[in-house]
C-alpha cells in the first residue's frame, strides 16, 4: 500500500486535503477515489506527533488537490531503540543525496551537514537553504519507501567550528560523542559503544569527515569537546560509505 508523509495533525474520521507533495505523488501513481493509502506524520514539522500510521481512503481527485478520509490509527513503530545523530562532512555531487537516503532508511535520528577544511561542497544563503530543503525531501521519500514513521530532521548547514560551539540544552541527556578517526588510539566502534552501555548512552552523536577526513586541528577541536576517536577497521572507506557503515553497525 502506498505510504505518504503528511506533516499535519491527523485524526481518525477527518476529511483532509493532502499537502502538495503528497497530492502530486498520489496523482503520479494514478490513484482513484476508493483507493487505500497509508499516512504518517512523525517528523520535524510535527513535534507532537503520536507516531504510528493511519489508514486512509482517497475520496476526491482534482487537478492539483487530493482529498482523503483518515481511518484507523495503528501504533506501529519501526525505529531503532538507539538514537544516532549523524554529523557529516558533506560529500560532493549526488553522493550527499545518496547518504541522506540511506541514512534515513537505516533509521538515523537527525543529519547535520558540515563544511570543514577539506570539504569540496560549500554553500551559503539561498543555495544552502534550497539544498537543505532538497535533502529533507529525500529523507521523506526514503521513509515513505522503507516503512519508517519518523522522518529525520536534516539541519541547516554549518561549519564544523560553528557546530562544535553549539551548546547542548541543559535539560537534554548528553549523548555519547564518537569521532571517526585514523588516530592510533582509536578503538573499534562497537567496543566504544559497549564500554558505555548505560541509560545515558541511549543516544549517540557520530561525527564523520569529508573525503580526506578532518584535519588534525579539527580532530583536536572535536576531542576537546568530548568526542572519542573510533575506527571501522583497516580499510580506507569513502566518506559516504564510512558514514553509512557506521550507522548500519549501530542501528541494525
Amino acid at each position: 500500500m502506498p505510504r505518504f508523509y503528511c506533516p499535519t495533525s491527523l485524526t481518525s474520521g477527518q476529511l483532509l486535503d493532502l499537502p502538495a507533495s503528497a497530492a502530486r505523488h498520489v496523482q503520479v501513481l494514478r490513484l482513484q477515489p476508493g483507493d487505500a493509502i497509508t499516512l504518517f506524520n512523525g517528523g520535524p514539522e510535527v513535534p507532537t506527533s503520536s507516531g504510528g500510521e493511519y489508514e486512509a481512503t482517497v475520496t476526491q481527485m482534482g487537478r492539483s488537490q487530493v482529498q482523503v478520509r483518515v481511518g484507523a490509527h495503528t501504533a506501529v513503530e519501526r525505529e531503532a531503540a538507539l538514537q544516532v545523530h549523524l554529523a557529516v562532512g558533506m560529500p560532493a555531487n549526488e553522493r550527499m543525496d545518496w547518504l541522506v537516503e540511506k541514512a534515513s532508511e537505516l533509521g538515523v535520528a537527525s543529519i547535520q551537514p558540515l563544511m570543514s577544511e577539506r570539504s569540496v561542497l560549500r554553500l551559503s544563503g539561498e543555495r544552502a537553504d534550497k539544498k537543505q530543503a532538497h535533502w529533507q525531501s529525500v529523507a521523506v521519500a526514503a521513509c515513505e519507501q522503507c516503512g519508517g514513521n519518523r522522518v529525520p530532521r536534516v539541519h541547516a548547514m554549518l561549519t564544523l567550528a560553528q557546530w562544535l560551539k553549539t551548546p547542548t540544552p541543559p535539560d537534554a541527556t548528553q549523548p555519547q560523542r564518537l569521532l571517526l578517526s585514523l588516530r592510533p588510539e582509536s578503538v573499534g566502534l562497537r567496543e566504544a559503544v559497549q564500554s558505555r552501555a548505560s541509560a545515558s548512552a541511549s543516544a549517540i552523536t557520530f561525527l564523520s569527515g569529508p573525503e580526506g577526513g578532518l584535519s588534525a586541528a579539527e580532530e583536536e577541536a572535536a576531542l576537546a569537546q568530548g568526542f572519542a576517536p573510533v575506527t571501522l577497521g583497516p580499510r580506507v572507506l569513502r566518506s559516504e560509505t564510512a558514514a553509512i557503515a557506521a550507522l548500519a553497525a549501530l542501528l541494525i
